[in-house]
């Protein structure tokens, strides 16, 4: 009686030991450091490592290691002051393509990050931070959608000679189309709802014996463009954040219309705003290839011309006149060009922007044309002691190819270096399309004294609440609390290593969770023990009193800890930030405490007491 099978101890083990490996980064702690990313998705090379290594002899700085990865450099300092004297040396050395982050990189041993183990990752009110909750305005997004179908409707019922008075978007939603007769109505409402499915016509609206449609979204159209819209400012966010160079930053949808955006290590809250609220737009222009461009360097710029740079930083003669904005793109695509196998970007234009380009390419076939990204970005800089805003204006041209034929609705941008260019141009123009009014609804920052603060009074909470029940238990119960002492201890360890292993963030929350766990862990053995002890005084032998006590104390372990699972899975559902971090570590403490205090406990007091003949318990 009270034996497992061989294989029940072997798995029991195996996860222990695991459990054991897995929890073993967040032992070491983190070395200072340098993380060198490129901001359009470049891989690093031999030679950016090079740059940073030069400028890193001359001024005299010796880094710990160099790690280089196809996405970023990591560079280890041995303190603190090196690592900010790296970071002006680096940006120093190399160009405004490059982000130099400020990051605190594990020093996890070589032989485990093989093995794929990962310290978990630390929250805002553990490392400090800025915290930003934005609301996208969803009804702007329908207004802007609106608007397309108004020039839509426009060049559709110009290319097919339908009359009509006007077009307009009413205040209160919707497009109103006012038609010559009841004929061209006819006609008009029948074309819309062929080319545009997604729409609802309403042609029963009439005023004054005139003869109009009323055109609205449908709700699945509702539906999609809000999405597009959060998912396009979260895709803009990224890249701001990218900008401002923020190791491991949290930028993730809440509900359907707010974004939340965590950026740790960052205490400048003004400077995040400026750089997150700054605005970009596209502008396409031909390139003028019948002046020199050496002329222009020299002060001989072109009346009609203007000089812009490539990202390279190479020359070029651009027209002063702009052929259209990106804010006619409604879609940009990436894919492979079928001609030449090389990536392109297909791009979609609404109605009015279509027209605007189908007629200015039409004369410039087998001639240049450029897109040119401009960025303004507003930072706030202390002068005199006084806080100063001052605007830059990024202006760079991304791509420069020649066209091949008159462009309409639809057009490819080849001549780029890679599909992963490609993809990222695909989003910078997707970002540049449309930018849905967002606004901060909610800031706070957590300075990184007291984060240190916080982890060393969680740390504390934790040692003295488990010190506390780990004596409790010994004293009360003898051997059988030594027993649930130690599958206390491991259900502990495999608590952190299922974090490590899933690279949850550990929040102050989180830690009252861990708090939390210890003791309904340890509750889990009370049950079992007292009802051993009552088998005992009900005259039962040792063994058949193990056995009861493990069987009959099942089902309320059980209870308790599903219907807490369960609380704890709906506020994980419906909870924020700091309250979704104590669900994690509640929820995954109760999954590590039924296996401790029922498997783990079972199996030593198995390995103590089991097929033999007992006269006495310790308990």
């Amino acid at each position: 009686m009270n034996r497992y099978p061989t294989w029940k101890y072997v798995l029991i083990a195996i996860i222990i030991i695991i459990g054991i490996i897995y929890s073993f980064p967040n032992i070491y702690g983190s070395d200072p450091a340098l993380q060198i990313s490129s901001s359009r998705g470049a891989e690093i090379s031999e030679l950016t490592e090079l740059q940073v290594q030069i400028a890193f002899d001359e001024a005299g700085i010796k880094p710990q290691s160099y790690e280089i990865n196809p996405n970023n450099l990591l560079i280890r300092f041995a303190d603190e002051e090196t690592q900010l004297r790296a970071q002006d040396a680096a940006r120093n050395a190399l160009d405004r393509t490059y982000v130099v982050a400020l990051n605190l990189a594990p020093s996890t041993p070589d032989w485990l990050r093989k093995l794929g183990a990962e310290p978990m990752f630390l929250g805002l009110d553990l490392r400090g931070g800025v915290h930003f909750l934005m609301e996208v305005d969803m009804n702007a997004a329908i207004s802007k959608a609106e608007e397309r179908y108004v020039s839509d409707f426009r060049s559709l019922f110009r290319e097919n000679k339908i009359r009509y008075r006007t077009i307009s978007r009413r205040d209160q939603g919707g497009v109103l189309v006012r038609f010559q007769n009841s004929a061209e109505q006819e006609n008009g409402v029948k074309l819309i709802n062929k080319n545009n499915p997604e729409v609802k016509v309403d042609s029963s609206v009439s005023e004054s014996g005139e003869f109009h449609a009323l055109v609205t979204l449908s709700e699945q159209s509702i539906i999609e463009t809000r999405t597009n819209a959060l998912q396009q400012n979260i895709i803009t966010l990224r890249k701001r954040v990218n900008e401002l160079g923020v190791a491991e930053p949290v930028i993730q949808q809440q509900g359907d219309r707010r974004v939340v955006v965590e950026l740790p290590g960052v205490q400048d809250t003004a400077r995040a705003k400026d750089i997150l609220g700054a605005t970009a737009t596209l502008e396409f222009r031909m390139v003028d290839d019948a002046h020199s461009v050496q002329d222009a360097l020299d002060g001989r710029v072109p009346a009609g011309s203007k000089l812009y740079y490539d990202r390279d930083g190479q020359p070029m003669l651009l027209s002063k006149q702009v052929l259209l904005t990106g804010d006619h793109i409604i879609d940009a695509a990436s894919g492979i060009d079928q001609a030449s196998g090389g990536p392109d970007v297909t791009i979609t234009l609404d109605g009015k922007g279509a027209r605007i380009f189908s007629a200015a390419t039409r004369d410039e076939v087998g001639k240049r044309m450029a897109v040119v990204f401009i960025e303004t970005k507003t930072e706030t800089v202390m002068e005199d002691g006084t806080a100063v805003k001052k605007k830059e204006t990024i202006e760079e041209v991304i791509n420069a190819a020649t066209i091949k034929e008159q462009l309409g609705k639809r057009f490819h941008i080849t001549g780029l270096d890679s599909t992963q260019e490609a993809r990222n141009l695909a989003l910078l123009l997707r970002a540049g399309a449309l930018a849905a009014p967002i606004e901060i609804i909610e800031e706070r920052t957590v300075g990184p004294s007291l984060g240190q603060d916080n982890i060393k009074q969680g740390y504390e909470s934790v040692i003295i609440g488990f010190t506390l029940v780990l004596i409790f238990m010994v004293v009360y119960y003898r051997l059988f609390g030594l027993i649930a002492n130690v599958a206390l201890t491991l259900n502990v360890v495999l608590l952190v290593a299922l974090m490590s292993m899933l690279q949850a963030t550990l929040t102050m929350p989180g830690i009252a969770g861990i708090v939390l766990t210890v003791g309904m862990a340890v509750d889990a053995n009370v049950l079992i023990f007292e009802r051993i002890r009552e088998e005992i005084s009900n005259g039962n032998s040792p063994q058949a009193s193990i056995h009861a006590g493990f069987e009959k104390a099942f089902s309320s372990i059980a209870d308790a800890n599903i219907t807490t699972l369960i609380a704890a899975l709906v506020l994980f559902s419906f909870g924020t930030g700091p309250i979704k971090g104590f669900a994690v570590t509640l929820s995954l403490g109760i999954i590590c405490s039924m296996f401790t205090a029922i498997m783990v406990s079972r199996a030593f007091i198995n390995l103590l007491y089991g097929g033999r003949k007992v006269q006495k318990l310790m308990i």
